[in-house]
């Protein structure tokens, strides 16, 4: 994905379009390498493949841990704004 065409909307609401990109683009770059690996027999290129499909998932991970925590927020905020709405009294 071309960083040119990644535009963010600023209006996320419990998730985030940017990094929904970001964990798209990174699960596509482990299959990738996966396919890569599968296809490979050479030692060294081997186990290069391996180290990179080990360091795109750490950041599937980062960024899914990412998503979960501004989920979390959202909901805590969410919860504090409703305490204040004399609609739900």
């Amino acid at each position: 994905m071309d960083a040119e065409h990644v535009a963010c909307s600023h209006a996320c609401r419990n998730t985030c379009a940017m990094l929904q990109q970001a964990l798209k683009e990174e699960t596509a770059m482990v299959r990738f390498y996966t396919a890569l690996k599968q296809e490979c027999d050479y030692p060294d290129v081997h186990s290069m493949i391996q180290e990179l499909i080990e360091e795109r998932s750490k950041s599937v991970l980062a960024i899914n841990q990412k998503l979960n925590e501004l989920c979390a927020r959202m909901g805590v905020l969410d919860g504090i704004m409703s305490s204040f709405d004399p609609a739900g009294v």
